[in-house]
């Protein structure tokens, strides 16, 4: 080993594009995190908003007519529900015309399944 030889310094050139390329990197990551949440956020209020469409249309249904629908077909065709039949499953039970009927609102999968519970 000779030790009067110096070791090449990084040079400028590889220097001025590592740098902008790791700061491209970081901030991409940094705006990239929020978007998970947003989009979580975004599904849960879809699901809120369906499901209290169909609570409106059930007790406007109920008002005009004096009886509860009998079932979420009568919505659809009477009152103007429409929605994502492949994404959204809508639990509609009726248990009498004069009470208000269970309404709950399922996501599907990609698939058009029930998610996995585990």
């Amino acid at each position: 080993m000779n030790r009067f030889t110096q070791q090449k310094p990084i040079s400028k050139s590889v220097l001025s594009i590592l740098v902008p390329v790791v700061v491209f990197f970081a901030v991409f990551f940094l705006f990239l995190l929020p978007v998970s949440s947003i989009s979580a956020t975004t599904k849960q209020e879809e699901i809120e908003n369906l499901k209290q469409a169909v609570i409106r249309s059930t007790i406007y249904c109920y008002a005009v007519e004096g009886a509860y629908p009998e079932s979420l077909s009568y919505l659809e065709n009477h009152y103007g529900i429409t929605y994502d039949h492949s994404k959204y499953l809508i639990s509609y039970e009726v248990h009498a015309s004069n009470l208000m009927p269970d309404i709950d609102v399922i996501i599907l999968t990609n698939k058009g399944e029930l998610p996995c519970v585990k």
